[in-house]
């Protein structure tokens, strides 16, 4: 009976719980350096966009996970705008292995914030005077997949050696 008991505690240990604690949006920035004049000159944008995350273990099987977004849009050699959004989220993680842990922050837990950070985005460039700006969606999976083969090549002996 004892047995029975240790064996259905250790099964319940190992039972996988991811739920999402908290989201909120950590930081924000809107810039229009060259305004109002910009909203007379021609509107042909060149859109450079950039992801980054950021994991911050807390306790109890908590991990901050920070989705910073920056978009700078210009018109010839004019910044129209630069949007930094940093959306965050509280999540707790139990039961997932060491390998498992790397996709879940890398790709799982930023798949999950990026509509709000899009959301975020799209109302300050509004809010600013500017046409809508729809971010199209980011495939987190393939990017971490990308970053993991990077380091990877890094890591490889002989990978810088001259033929």
């Amino acid at each position: 009976m004892a047995e029975e008991n240790n064996t259905q505690e250790n099964e319940k240990s190992e039972e996988k719980n991811f739920s999402i604690q908290k989201i909120y949006t950590k930081d924000i920035s809107f810039e229009t350096p060259n305004s109002p004049q910009i909203f007379i000159d021609k509107w042909e944008p060149h859109v450079d966009f950039n992801l980054g995350t950021n994991v911050n273990p807390l306790e109890n099987n908590l991990y901050d996970v920070a989705l910073s977004v920056t978009v700078t849009v210009k018109c010839g050699e004019k910044t129209a705008y630069l949007v930094e959004v940093t959306q965050a989220g509280v999540f707790t993680l139990i039961g997932f292995s060491d390998e498992e842990m790397g996709p879940m922050m890398g790709s799982f837990c930023p798949n999950i914030l990026f509509p709000y950070a899009r959301e975020v985005i799209s109302d300050l460039v509004s809010k600013g005077g500017f046409p809508q700006l729809l971010l199209a969606p980011v495939n987190f999976e393939a990017l971490y997949t990308q970053h993991l083969q990077q380091a990877q090549a890094k890591q490889a002996p002989g990978s810088d050696s001259i033929n």
